[in-house]
């Protein structure tokens, strides 16, 4: 009787059986590495705007910037027009989330409620996102007593006009750090009064309004 056939070991296995496992494993871990990567950009890539129903406004191209928020009914001083919604996060996650060092001019979904909370309209959020900055704004934006944002009326608004409120960012209190903040910041408004800025004004020290009023 014919002794029986030993069985492969990774001693005898041929050198080209190896290399074809070897190959195969590679390529499947790659595959994994991929549709993580995949499932991770996808997961931190802001997600479409919730869509309200009986809403004040609409939203189409903007002279401003991108897409903006438009009246489609009068609105009188003082309404309450929506509120601006996204996910809650800290300052921490938002730079992470937001790399500003990659971008040419600001633009991202975030709000500031205080100093470590921050409200991701990016994410989970509403087309309130679409409210454009103005220097010269017919809204206004006012956190209240739970940290909700709602974005309220200045004045009249007709139907057909652009909604805006002033975004007016924090400076950095350093000057040198403030020049170029201004124009990363650059203001597009178009207003009369428009300071160019999407930075908050700068504040007159009691010295220098001093020599202004002589």
């Amino acid at each position: 009787m014919p002794a029986k056939a030993k069985k492969s070991t990774d001693a005898t296995m041929p050198l080209k059986v190896k290399k074809a496992d070897a190959k195969k494993a590679d390529a499947k871990k790659d595959k994994k590495e991929k549709k993580a990567k995949k499932a991770e950009k996808k997961a931190a890539a802001p997600k479409p705007a919730k869509k309200e129903k009986g809403l004040l406004f609409e939203t189409r191209r903007s002279e401003i910037q991108g897409t903006g928020a438009f009246a489609i009914k009068p609105i009188r001083a003082g309404k309450r027009i929506v509120e601006y919604v996204g996910e809650q996060i800290s300052s921490e996650e938002a730079d992470r989330r937001y790399d500003e060092s990659k971008m040419k001019r600001h633009h991202t979904f975030l709000f500031t409620v205080e100093e470590d909370l921050v409200v991701d309209g990016g994410s989970n959020g509403n087309e309130a996102i679409y409210i454009n900055h103005s220097c010269d704004p017919n809204c206004e934006a006012v956190i209240d007593e739970k940290n909700r944002i709602w974005i309220y009326a200045l004045r009249d608004i007709k139907v057909g006009e652009e909604l805006a409120y002033d975004y007016q960012f924090e400076r950095t209190g350093s000057a040198r750090l403030d020049a170029q903040l201004e124009k990363f910041y650059a203001c597009r408004c178009g207003a009369e009064r428009c300071r160019g800025s999407l930075l908050k004004k700068k504040k007159i020290r009691r010295r220098d309004a001093a020599k202004k009023d002589a």
